[in-house]
């Protein structure tokens, strides 16, 4: 197995976690930042006001999103499988 090769499966790796993550935090920024601005309109500055809105957008995106980041995951492993069964 040669650097360039390595290099491939670094880079394919990274895009996946990339694209698995990317929706989940923009769905939590979105929340938070809507929460934040309802908290400097009403001057509520309570800490934990945040923590259960972003929890439910968050498993609400896994339950909807879930089916597509299963597959793009199992698509990873099956190109990291055939370039293991390539390298030998």
């Amino acid at each position: 197995m040669d650097q360039g090769t390595v290099m491939e499966i670094f880079r394919d790796a990274l895009s996946v976690v990339l694209r698995l993550a990317f929706p989940l935090l923009i769905g939590s920024m979105v929340v938070g930042l809507i929460i934040a601005v309802f908290q400097a309109a009403t001057q509520v500055s309570e800490q934990t006001l945040t923590f259960v809105p972003k929890l439910l957008t968050i498993g609400a995106m896994l339950l909807i999103l879930g089916p597509w980041m299963m597959t793009q995951l199992i698509e990873f492993v099956g190109r990291l499988f055939t370039a293991m069964g390539n390298i030998a």
